[in-house]
């Protein structure tokens, strides 16, 4: 296993759409694997391939106190939404900001596990808001795409320097 390399906000490679993939093979297990010691390491709840520059549809998550119960969702779509939530969300690409976005409050999606195989997972609270936080990076989007232009440009720019100096937020 491996720790991989998280793209920061304003990266452009963070607004790639990801494909589909089409190959359940040992790749995409060591993938899966690097992208869970990744996310655990930073730390973070959920962790979408195209964060660490592989534009594939593949996310990893855990929302458990406990870091007990991983998910991964390959090719997930969104079946049913209902409802509405507020929730404060932070970003392992967008570090040390957080903001209250509006996301569906209960989903059905449907995706694949490392072996292709298809499963349905109907959920709702923090692990509904992770989901959907997640399958936006797989579109090129990021959180800071629900708030205002005035607040993402501070952001942008706060991040960049910190870049230029060397640092991480």
């Amino acid at each position: 296993m491996a720790l991989l390399n998280i793209l920061h906000f304003p990266d452009p490679r963070l607004r790639t759409i990801a494909e589909a993939v089409t190959n359940f093979d040992e790749d995409l297990k060591t993938l899966v694997s690097d992208m869970f010691e990744t996310m655990y390491e930073a730390p973070g709840i959920g962790l979408a391939a195209t964060q660490v520059d592989v534009h594939k549809r593949l996310l990893v998550m855990d929302v458990s106190e406990d870091k007990n119960d991983p998910k991964v969702l390959i090719n997930p779509e969104i079946l049913e939404a209902e409802g509405e939530e507020e929730m404060d969300e932070g970003c392992l690409s967008v570090p040390g900001y957080y903001e209250t976005v509006r996301r569906a409050d209960k989903i059905r999606i449907r995706a694949q596990d490392v072996n292709g195989d298809f499963f349905e997972i109907k959920t709702d609270g923090l692990e509904a808001v992770c989901i959907q936080h997640e399958m936006d990076h797989l579109q090129g989007k990021l959180f800071v795409d629900y708030i205002s232009s005035l607040k993402r440009d501070r952001i942008r720019k706060k991040l960049e320097k910190l870049k230029k100096q060397g640092q991480r937020a």
